[in-house]
């Protein structure tokens, strides 16, 4: 029996009530919510388990996102549709990705313990429970750019599966993002591709957590505007 990447490949679906779920606090990125409610909503492999193993992945789904200033990310998550129950999620952060070729590793690592967490997002669909997927703890400082994250949801023990949920409208998506360059890596499917090749992923429902950096010059003003307080407060002295 040949092991399915995508969602749509199941013959039976069952999608559940449409729920709201905000980006987390300090969110710079979002590319979009699942919906439920769309019969062309889908789901492709993102996970590593007992049925999709691999190292350091089974599979995972790569997201494109833009900064136009630095970024210093502390945390990145994926929704996924999922029976898994991960004590561990591995990511890495791209940059020059295209067909046939992975681009450049900027960042990668495992969260765990207190570094990774697993929270329902109140959607389901295709019989899965969408889960967020988050790890945390990260000090990356990423130059403005294009990149592409993946957050891959861990579990070796785990039989079950995870499926990195999709957003064809890109409902409640947060920054800039370039639809339709997303990228799927399995060496368990013997694929790196562009996610579409696998069905209709414009986007995938995964974020970037962090602050914005300020710029040289915005910190040169600030310097100059808390000098010039200073002196005018001498002068009333």
């Amino acid at each position: 029996m040949r092991m399915v990447a995508s969602l749509s490949l199941f013959a039976a679906m069952f999608f559940g009530i449409l729920a709201s779920a905000q980006c987390p606090s300090g969110c710079l990125f979002y590319g979009g919510d699942f919906d439920a409610n769309n019969p062309n909503e889908n789901g492709l492999a993102n996970e590593t388990d007992v049925i999709v193993g691999g190292n350091p992945y089974g599979a995972a789904t790569f997201q494109n996102f833009i900064n136009s200033q630095t970024w210093n990310i502390t945390g990145l998550f994926t929704n996924n549709l999922s029976t898994l129950t991960p004590s561990s999620g591995y990511w890495e952060i791209h940059k020059g990705m295209s067909e046939g070729n992975g681009g450049i590793i900027i960042a990668s690592g495992t969260g765990s313990g207190g570094n990774f967490s697993q929270t329902p997002t109140g959607r389901s669909g295709f019989g899965y429970t969408e889960y967020t997927d988050l790890v945390t703890g990260l000090n990356v400082n990423l130059p403005s750019g294009m990149y592409w994250l993946a957050m891959v949801p861990t579990c070796p023990t785990c039989n079950g599966r995870s499926f990195n949920s999709n957003s064809l409208e890109a409902l409640n998506a947060v920054g800039t993002q370039v639809s339709d360059d997303q990228f799927f890596n399995a060496s368990f499917f013997g694929e790196f591709t562009n996610a579409d090749n696998e069905g209709v992923f414009p986007t995938f429902s995964s974020g970037v957590l962090g602050t914005e950096v300020p710029e040289p010059s915005s910190l040169i003003m600030l310097g100059s505007g808390l000098l010039a307080a200073a002196g005018a407060m001498r002068h009333r002295i």
